[in-house]
């Protein structure tokens, strides 16, 4: 009997995996047609006088989910990430964030120089219920600082919990303002707290296209997923709510991506999230 459980999840994790790296192939090829866009743009845009250089960024979705191999992403989210970086000492004193157009909803950059000091918690509200997250910022500065500028500035604000997966892998992911688990906040930022990282039921984590691809999107684990390898930033806790998540996943997806991996079937829908600093 044991030896059959670990074929199966053997077997959903293979399948996740492949996933995740015909996700990545898309995302690269739809980078491509964004450049070769940006191009063409700006040939016209000279043509015409000049007048769209002194547009702001297009507000296109990146082509390619991202995930947590989760694209939960951006979703737990690209091909499964490499072997985790190394990452720099936490509490991080300063952050680096990194162009990558487009931006879903253009509200800018982060501050270079995060409150560490701070303790947080966030509560996103739904149209489900409150969910309530301690954030870990001794632990993953530079993820929650980011977190944190996004969530003031309503960037997460009327958006779609777009994936829902319920096969070896129990996340709902978050985060994508287009809803199609290809859109991000125009920017990345290295991966934090991943050594002998876990992710049990109530971990909060960043999706991503691969080692050091954050952005905006996130994942909720509302049950224990030790398939799951330790290449997703840990940055929160839920400390409320977790039921509301698991009542979805009952629910289940609508497979669109897959066997349970998809859609939710009841639709999440985040109204706001708010920030308690202490």
């Amino acid at each position: 009997m044991a030896g059959k459980k670990e074929r199966q999840r053997r077997l959903a994790r293979e399948r996740y995996e492949r996933r995740a790296a015909r996700r990545a192939q898309r995302y690269q090829q739809a980078r491509r047609w964004t450049a070769i866009g940006s191009v063409c743009c700006i040939v016209v845009a000279l043509a015409a006088g000049g007048f769209w250089l002194f547009r702001g960024p297009g507000q296109h979705a990146q082509a390619a989910s991202t995930k947590p191999t989760a694209s939960a992403a951006t979703s737990p989210a690209a091909t499964p990430s490499p072997s985790p970086s190394p990452t720099q000492a936490e509490p991080a004193k300063h952050c680096t964030y990194t162009s990558n157009p487009p931006a879903a909803r253009n509200v800018g950059i982060p501050p270079a120089k995060p409150d560490y000091k701070a303790r947080y918690q966030a509560t996103i509200h739904t149209n489900r219920g409150d969910i309530v997250i301690s954030l870990r910022n001794a632990k993953a500065t530079c993820t929650v600082n980011s977190f944190v500028f996004l969530a003031t500035k309503k960037y997460f604000n009327a958006t779609h919990c777009h994936r829902l997966t319920t096969s070896g892998i129990f996340v709902l992911q978050c985060g994508d303002p287009t809803g199609t688990g290809s859109g991000g906040p125009g920017y990345k930022f290295d991966d934090e707290n991943l050594a002998g990282a876990t992710y049990p039921a109530g971990t909060v984590a960043m999706a991503n296209s691969g080692a050091n691809t954050n952005g905006s999107q996130f994942f909720l684990v509302y049950k224990d997923s030790a398939q799951l390898q330790p290449k997703y930033t840990p940055f929160g806790t839920i400390v409320s709510g977790l039921n509301i998540i698991q009542n979805v996943a009952k629910a289940g997806s609508d497979n669109a991506n897959g066997p349970g991996d998809g859609h939710p079937k009841k639709k999440v829908v985040i109204k706001s999230v708010t920030i308690k600093k202490t």
